[in-house]
């Protein structure tokens, strides 16, 4: 009976957990109809694709850049798979938002698994805290991409690390690379848990980087899109390691300032110099893994202020650092003795007593979780309508041939107009990178030209993009009203979120 009843613990445990995770996902996720970004509109539109077509779709809407139809890598393809059940919504957007919120609650999940596999005390408890460590990182995790279940892989990467399970690790590696081009993470964490082990045990411990490394090298060798995929990594990633300000990225490649970080990140910062505190209370020496966490934690914060992306892993690995740095404490309180002649108000102060750190701590997480969902749903709230270039994309899906290509006049428009519109092809889009390693000369011009700099640009539109149509949004100023002043460009559509014009030069 103890056993089953046992059992049934550690299945209600994390199910309920689960749902916790999910409620307060959602209550930040669908504050809003909208979506928080852009890329979740070409996500779930790929998945959709890849459930309808075939899970290795033809690719041609981005022909001027490195995912180009004869080049294309999915890096994202076992997310991608992953999302598929979500697209039996009516509403692709609405399985996008749900899909959100799942997979950063199962990410939750596999810190409480980390938590639970390290006897960490309170480990439902320190989980719990995920949804008040930072709103910006709840934001983050909003967010249909894949960095939510990335941080999943690295928690249960760091968990086997740590048990030891090293074939595990190697199958793991293997699917985070046809999962996630962020696969190198799991390379650093075997590398620091090697800096680790020497530090701490005085021990050469190779075996588990090996494993992981011999995952990923398997995983870039089979894989369905091999060797488009080694090629694309080397050249997404390397302009970026080398120096993100030398070329041109989207804002979470660049660092938050010192103020903002104090103000989304305030508990993970609290979190991780309160592992530090704890390391000097406690009479015992730093055991590996605390000093494993402690590695990880800074070399995500070394990221951070690096790149405000990875916002979404110095967070959770502070708290992961913090739980560590306490668990000594919390197992070295001694519990004081009561006798029945003791006072029922001596008992109880006795019982206050020892139950005193899960009470501070439920204080902290509660205070933490109250402080951090409103910021993340206000920030939600301000996400741009989901049916931006909605009706442009109608336009052009009943107005033009199919495949012809639409000269876009900002890289960050193309996920919603391939959400709305597959019927056409597009210049640049997901990462402005990808055109610029295509054809750097073709890429200056595409920039002058959205900039205003070029007059009469409708024949360069013509020639040198082979678009006849052209959807710019309202902030464009300087673009507009040199194209206003083209005889060669004639505006065919209007509403209040963009422009369509039709070339007239051919």
């Amino acid at each position: 009976m103890k056993l089953s009843q046992k059992r049934l613990s550690l299945t209600l445990l994390p199910l309920g957990l689960f749902l916790l995770f999910v409620l307060g996902m959602a209550l930040i996720q669908f504050v809003t109809p909208d979506m928080p970004d852009n890329d979740g509109f070409y996500h779930i539109k790929l998945a959709w694709l890849m459930r309808t077509q075939g899970l290795r779709p033809e690719f041609p809407w981005l022909p001027l850049s490195i995912l180009n139809q004869r080049e294309f890598y999915d890096h994202h393809f076992l997310f991608h798979v992953a999302l598929i059940p979500f697209t039996y919504f009516s509403d692709l957007r609405v399985g996008a938002k749900w899909a959100a919120v799942i997979f950063s609650s199962l990410a939750f999940l596999a810190i409480w698994f980390l938590f639970q596999r390290q006897r960490v005390p309170y480990a439902w408890l320190w989980a719990l805290a995920l949804l008040g460590i930072s709103d910006a990182f709840l934001y983050r995790m909003s967010v249909t991409r894949a960095q939510s279940l990335s941080l999943a892989f690295l928690a249960i990467g760091l968990a086997w690390l740590l048990d030891g399970k090293h074939k595990h690790l190697a199958i793991l590696s293997f699917i985070y690379v046809w999962f996630y081009d962020a696969f190198p993470l799991m390379i650093a964490l075997a590398g620091l848990h090697l800096i680790a082990v020497a530090l701490i045990d005085r021990r050469f411990e190779y075996k588990p980087l090996l494993y992981v490394i011999g995952g990923i090298l398997l995983g870039m060798l089979i894989n369905p899109y091999f060797p488009e995929n080694i090629i694309f990594s080397y050249r997404h990633m390397l302009p970026k390691l080398a120096d993100a300000t030398s070329v041109s990225v989207g804002n979470e490649w660049f660092p938050y300032n010192t103020k903002q970080i104090l103000e989304n990140s305030l508990p993970a910062l609290i979190a991780f110099a309160s592992g530090i505190f704890a390391l000097g209370l406690s009479p015992r020496k730093m055991d590996m893994r605390t000093a494993f966490a402690l590695l990880i934690s800074l070399l995500f914060g070394l990221m951070l202020f690096q790149a405000r992306r990875f916002v979404e892993y110095f967070p959770p690995f502070a708290l992961i650092f913090a739980a560590f740095a306490w668990t000594p404490l919390f197992l070295d309180r001694q519990p004081v003795p009561v006798s029945s002649a003791d006072s029922p108000g001596n008992r109880y102060l006795v019982a206050l007593r020892d139950n005193l750190p899960v009470i501070l701590l439920s204080l902290v997480v509660a205070f933490s979780i109250a402080r951090s969902i409103p910021p993340a749903r206000e920030a939600l709230d301000r996400s741009k309508p989901y049916d931006l270039y909605a009706g442009a994309s109608a336009w052009l899906n009943e107005n033009t041939s199919a495949g012809e290509r639409v000269f876009q006049t900002d890289w960050d428009d193309f996920p919603r107009l391939f959400f709305y519109n597959t019927h056409n092809t597009y210049l640049i889009g997901l990462d402005p990178t990808y055109m610029q390693l295509y054809d750097l000369d073709l890429y200056d011009v595409w920039v002058n030209i959205t900039k205003g700099n070029i007059e009469n640009p409708s024949h360069l539109i013509a020639t040198e993009f082979g678009s006849r149509y052209i959807h710019t949004d309202l902030n464009h100023q300087d673009f507009l009203a040199v194209a206003g002043k083209d005889p060669g460009l004639k505006e065919v559509y209007r509403d209040d979120q963009a422009v369509i014009f039709e070339v007239l030069v051919q």
